[in-house]
């Protein structure tokens, strides 16, 4: 079982008993519907959802050190894209609303792409959030990734297509930004 770490975050397979924390905040509406599911409904959901779509490899409950509480999720969904270089997949992730803007899931997602280019010997990563998103967008652009095009994907919550923007990085793009921050912090 592949666990990660940042400074301020343990990133390890989602358990059973994770499925309070995971409701606490995967019931707020500021959480699924920008990310396009609808709020949990109960505990119970969520721990379905732990043996389900979290069941998944490369799928991370995102552990705050501080509180030892499940934060958030993030990794890879295991949908790869024909038109970007391959292998590819496709990362995803939320977080708490409790932990916004401290700069958190920048952090994780760092470690994410580190394990996605070195270990999973990926050549891209791609990703995307409806254009209302502006907080995953910010991830996504302070992360390195570049915008591809725009393209309507399905909301589950509504059944409806809405706009969204798609983006890539890939492992040559990563280690060349990789090079430019550890130059800048020397």
């Amino acid at each position: 079982m592949t666990q990660l770490e940042t400074k301020r975050l343990l990133l390890r397979p989602f358990t059973e008993d994770d499925a309070a924390d995971l409701y606490e905040y995967a019931k707020d509406s500021q959480v699924g519907l920008p990310a396009g599911w609808p709020p949990h409904k109960s505990v119970e959901e969520s721990r379905e959802i732990i043996r389900t779509v979290f069941a998944a490899p490369n799928t991370f409950a995102l552990v705050d050190k501080g509180s030892r509480k499940v934060i958030g999720s993030a990794g890879f969904t295991g949908k790869a894209r024909g038109e970007f270089p391959t292998p590819n997949d496709e990362l995803g992730y939320a977080l708490s609303p409790a932990f916004w803007g401290r700069g958190l899931m920048g952090e994780a997602v760092s470690e994410l792409l580190r394990y996605a280019f070195e270990d999973l010997e990926l050549v891209a990563v791609w990703c995307s959030h409806y254009t209302d998103n502006v907080r995953s967008r910010r991830v996504i652009e302070k992360s390195g990734f570049q915008f591809q095009f725009d393209a309507p994907i399905l909301d589950d919550p509504t059944g409806a297509e809405k706009p969204a923007r798609f983006y890539l990085l890939t492992r040559e793009a990563w280690r060349a930004g990789c090079s430019r921050e550890s130059v800048s912090a020397s």
